[in-house]
């Protein structure tokens, strides 16, 4: 039986959270450094997990969103991810540092980022899940045209063995009303294998602010086919994206590798 106070903690918590978050000024990111789609899952108390996201895009959009900014096409991006559980409802993260490789300006640092994740405790546990995910960042002038941005990002799911359906109805926020946010889903479908691997469907999408909404051809949807294993202590995603819309990078590849410290290592080799 889970306690229903640091449940209650929690959602008052987010909520303050989100609070601020629509309270100061902001602008959206012009580049994807994480692929992801949240489950609800959290480091251990006291525990630090690690996890790194590298993708590359060999055919994406070849025109910079500002003047400077740098070009998706034949771009590289990574990030190290480090998150430290707090509690079993909150999980704190840093992203840094973050950066890039593309084709006109060579290598650069993007920034950092600072996360705060809340979700209902023992989510991989639970039949229904929920949580929300709020970042902060400070970017580099190739990166995005303000300094500073931020993400809020709900997340609700359910794990119907062997299927998990995940939703993260993502917005992005120029504190300037909420009817500039800028929407950007994403959606993960999986099946759980005995094995221990996992397949999956996700798709990421961009329709634009609630002012202004994106026409079907200034959409972005990008759908990825994925696939997970846990080598003991390490986490292996990898996954390949193919653009729907002319507004979308035609092809992607995503690998995300994940350590987390609570696990004792098992060798992969004897």
């Amino acid at each position: 039986m889970y306690s229903r106070q640091p449940i209650a903690t929690m959602r008052v918590l987010a909520a303050v959270v989100f609070t601020l978050v629509m309270a100061i000024p902001r602008p959206a990111a012009a580049q994807a450094d994480e692929i992801q789609v949240y489950d609800g899952g959290l480091a251990a108390p006291g525990i630090f997990n690690l996890t790194l996201h590298n993708n590359f895009t060999p055919r994406g959009v070849n025109t910079p969103a500002f003047p400077g900014a740098v070009v998706a096409d034949r771009s590289f991006n990574g990030v190290p991810e480090w998150a430290y559980g707090v509690t079993d409802w909150f999980e704190a993260g840093l992203y840094l540092p973050l950066y890039t490789h593309d084709k006109h300006t060579g290598w650069g640092l993007d920034g950092f980022k600072l996360r705060t994740l809340f979700a209902v405790p023992h989510a991989d546990d639970r039949r229904f899940f929920y949580g929300a995910n709020f970042e902060f960042s400070y970017n580099a002038r190739r990166w995005d045209e303000r300094r500073f941005t931020s993400e809020v990002r709900p997340i609700i799911g359910w794990r119907l063995k062997p299927w998990d359906i995940i939703i993260n109805p993502i917005f992005d926020t120029s504190y300037d009303g909420l009817e500039n946010l800028n929407f950007v889903p994403a959606t993960r479908v999986a099946y759980n294998f005995e094995s221990g691997w996992a397949l999956a469907v996700e798709e990421y999408a961009d329709y634009g602010t609630f002012a202004s909404p994106h026409s079907g051809r200034e959409q972005a949807h990008q759908l990825y086919a994925v696939v997970d294993h846990s080598f003991g202590s390490l986490d292996v995603e990898a996954g390949v994206g193919v653009g729907l819309t002319d507004a979308t990078d035609r092809l992607t590849f995503k690998v995300i590798l994940a350590y987390d410290f609570n696990k004792r290592p098992r060798r992969l080799f004897k």
